[in-house]
């Protein structure tokens, strides 16, 4: 009996770790293009609602789901709050806290460490270029997740499964 249930949660296990997987796959083109459109927005609020970038973030921020919003939102929080942090200082904090908890891989968070050493400490054009420089490098990155997604989705689910027999077959 406790064999029989030993056997059933290393199944579970494995197909659990593989489906987690598999999600973490299928989240990050979603979130690249969230992100990629988010800063679209952020253009439009700095370039055509000569918006203060604070401001600007929160709007943003809000109209975006979670960990994004969060990443966006912390940086704006930093300086309306003004605990004294610059823009950069606050962008590379939220990117540290809230980069882990997105499915963003590193070459995602170095465009976006690049984009704050930008935003707010130079003129109008020159941020509006760097965000739609940003925005095409995510877009780019979007298209590498989604044939990702696509070749290594399934196999994740498949592999969790698999793993999980082999190590009940190990195990009896």
């Amino acid at each position: 009996m406790i064999k029989a249930a030993g056997v059933v949660l290393v199944l579970i296990a494995g197909t659990l770790i593989g489906f987690m997987q598999a999600a973490r796959f299928a989240r990050r083109p979603k979130q690249l293009r969230e992100l990629a459109h988010g800063l679209q927005r952020l253009e439009t609020e700095i370039g055509y609602g000569y918006t203060p970038l604070p401001e600007a973030l929160s709007r943003v921020a809000a109209q975006t789901s979670e960990p994004v919003a969060s990443m966006l939102l912390a940086p704006a929080d930093a300086i309306m709050s003004g605990s004294g942090d610059d823009f950069q200082a606050g962008w590379e904090a939220s990117i540290r806290a809230y980069g882990p908890r997105t499915a963003l891989k590193a070459p995602e968070l170095a465009s976006l460490r690049r984009l704050g050493s930008i935003l707010g400490m130079s003129d109008r054009e020159d941020q509006l270029k760097h965000l739609k420089l940003a925005q095409q490098q995510l877009l780019a990155e979007e298209s590498g997740a989604r044939d990702d997604q696509a070749r290594y989705e399934k196999l994740s689910r498949a592999l969790g499964i698999l793993l999980a027999a082999l190590v009940v077959i190990l195990i009896v």
